[in-house]
């Protein structure tokens, strides 16, 4: 089972880099990690995505609550929350498959963000399985190369990660 916890932290040098070792050294599976800065310049949320049961949940978060620039620790579980990932994939694109390929980017309503002669770059949003069933069309055109940003998640409402009542551990 996968769990989305946002972490809310102290923007400094170093932190993002003791939190995944914490996690690696434990030997809890990270699906995803992405960290950015917040509303408040002096606070970084992290998103992480790990891999478990209750059990695992429970111990990351006693794990990362131990962490002094650790400042709060959110379970963020759907409907209560939206997340998104980005991805960005190079199609080869040769002028047969151009019109294809366009027609895929529009059902899929992605954006073409760069086109060679030979290839397109496509730029697209939304929940993991969305960007799965893109890239598996994608497949046929022969996808050159890829990358994704990995889960970003926030809770919906008018509240604030610092203010919501989720799981908290501090």
């Amino acid at each position: 089972m996968k769990h989305t916890l946002a972490v809310l932290v102290v923007n400094k040098p170093g932190v993002l880099a003791r939190i995944s070792g914490l996690l690696s050294r434990r030997m809890f599976n990270i699906e995803s990690i992405a960290a950015g800065y917040t509303e408040e310049p002096d606070v970084t949320r992290i998103t992480l995505v790990v891999q478990g049961d209750d059990r695992v949940l429970d111990q990351v978060i006693k794990q990362l609550s131990k962490l002094v620039d650790v400042i709060k620790i959110c379970k963020l579980v759907e409907p209560e929350a939206i997340d998104r990932e980005l991805a960005l994939i190079k199609v080869k694109a040769d002028a047969d498959r151009r019109s294809d390929i366009v027609d895929i980017v529009e059902i899929f309503r992605a954006k073409i963000v760069d086109v060679s002669r030979e290839t397109m770059v496509i730029e697209t949003t939304g929940d993991a399985q969305k960007i799965d069933a893109f890239c598996a069309v994608l497949q046929e055109h022969g996808v050159v190369e890829m990358v994704r940003t990995g889960r970003i998640s926030l809770s919906r409402g008018p509240r604030a990660a610092k203010e919501q009542k989720f799981e908290v551990i501090c």
